[in-house]
């Protein structure tokens, strides 16, 4: 059900590695779908520099304001500016065109600590 390429967080984000030292960060098909319709999505400055766990984004829907956090440390190197108008790709293509950053990462090791595909399910049936 999820993309086995792709690695998880608890807080729902997903991670997938680009060439060289960058990764490119969203939320996942789970995340959306429990939040309802996004309407807008405040995305990080370029350059900001954050530690896993620190604030990357805000996804405000119909239902709520969430706050996505970085899975990664590392550098935001591009932004995917289509979200300002047009937020709803993150529920209509979550793993694609709804990705919300790009980090260029320092430490390459913190990938090994996030989910697995299989892992991040049994914890979607866990938490249930």
């Amino acid at each position: 059900m999820y993309p086995v390429e792709l690695r998880y967080t608890k807080e729902h984000e997903w991670v997938k590695v680009e060439d060289g030292n960058k990764v490119r960060v969203g939320i996942t098909d789970f995340a959306q779908s429990e939040l309802g319709d996004v309407v807008f999505v405040e995305l990080p400055d370029l350059d900001l520099e954050v530690e896993t766990g620190d604030n990357l984004a805000v996804v405000e829907s119909v239902k709520a304001v969430s706050d996505i956090y970085a899975p990664i440390s590392g550098i935001v190197a591009e932004v995917n500016d289509k979200l300002s108008d047009s937020p709803e790709l993150v529920n209509q293509d979550p793993y694609g065109q709804g990705w919300i950053a790009i980090l260029e990462i320092q430490d390459a090791s913190q990938i090994g600590a996030l989910l697995t595909a299989e892992q991040y399910e049994a914890y979607i049936e866990e938490s249930k």
